[in-house]
């Protein structure tokens, strides 16, 4: 059906469809050119089957963009603008209509508003790098279309990077671990990988498989862990984690069930000997 460099996580490509830039690459029934929808609620998870009870790949957060190849039965079958991944999603948690956000969120979590006021019950929360289109300050406020008031202090315009990515990661410190998330409700490993040098202008691939293949360059790493320094990535099979500096990982992770620091060499040998098994590598971006 495919060659063999298309990879269906980042490929919309089916038997009986596929995308219209892929026609000539694969071979499908037909080939649509699929059409831009927005991401309507605060988290939106992205399925592997058009199923409620179908595991969750990914997620998308308020404002992203969605491109739609197919819609049937409350479905959505499609691939997500900003990193590419293809999945479905349920019909409820998108708009038709092309993105004209202009500012971004650039705190964990905020609170939406009905009004100028923090003693309003809010309307929703949104995560960090959700997209949001600002019509007009109001002090300490925002305004944003079609949604609510937020504090002016979280958010920002959409090109303005944070400078440590680090940084951006140490601020989910103790979020639980989710498998697919990247909220602050709940992220994986990949996930705060990916959330957290978006934030920083970086793009990032979802899977820690792809990150180990695309980000940064290959260093070398002995037994005694030396040499390595604040923002380098540490991966095994299946996992991946930040160096906060020269000793401590920083890593969402099911043993503990949410996102810890801990010296590199203790989740080294927890990891090597119940899970993931030894360390495959470290990168430096």
């Amino acid at each position: 059906m495919t060659m063999p460099s298309l990879d269906p996580r980042r490929h919309p490509m089916r038997p009986d469809l596929a995308a219209e830039y892929l026609r000539g690459q694969v071979t499908a029934e037909r080939f649509v050119a699929g059409r831009e929808m927005r991401i309507a609620e605060p988290v939106v998870d992205l399925r592997s089957r058009p199923s409620p009870d179908a595991g969750v790949e990914t997620q998308a957060l308020f404002g992203e963009i969605f491109i739609a190849y197919e819609d049937q039965e409350g479905w959505v079958w499609g691939q997500l603008k900003r990193d590419g991944y293809v999945g479905y999603m349920s019909a409820n948690g998108l708009v038709v209509g092309e993105s004209a956000a202009t500012h971004k969120l650039t705190v964990p979590r905020s609170f939406v508003y009905p009004g100028l006021s923090m003693k309003l019950p809010i309307v929703c929360a949104l995560s960090l790098g959700s997209e949001l289109k600002v019509t007009k300050q109001h002090g300490d406020f925002v305004e944003v279309e079609h949604l609510g008031c937020l504090w002016a202090a979280h958010v920002a315009p959409l090109d303005q990077t944070a400078s440590d990515f680090v940084s951006i990661a140490e601020m989910f410190l103790h979020v639980p671990y989710l498998w697919g998330g990247k909220s602050a409700l709940g992220l994986d490993c990949s996930g705060l990988m990916q959330i957290s040098l978006q934030a920083a202008g970086i793009a990032a691939p979802r899977d820690t498989d792809m990150q180990w293949a695309e980000l940064g360059q290959e260093i070398a790493l002995g037994d005694d862990l030396a040499g390595l320094q604040r923002g380098d990535l540490i991966f095994w099979k299946g996992h991946v984690g930040v160096m906060r500096d020269a000793h401590n990982l920083l890593h969402a992770n099911g043993h503990h069930m949410m996102v810890v620091s801990e010296p590199l060499r203790q989740a080294r040998d927890r990891i090597s000997a119940k899970s993931h098994g030894p360390i495959i590598g470290a990168k430096r971006l």
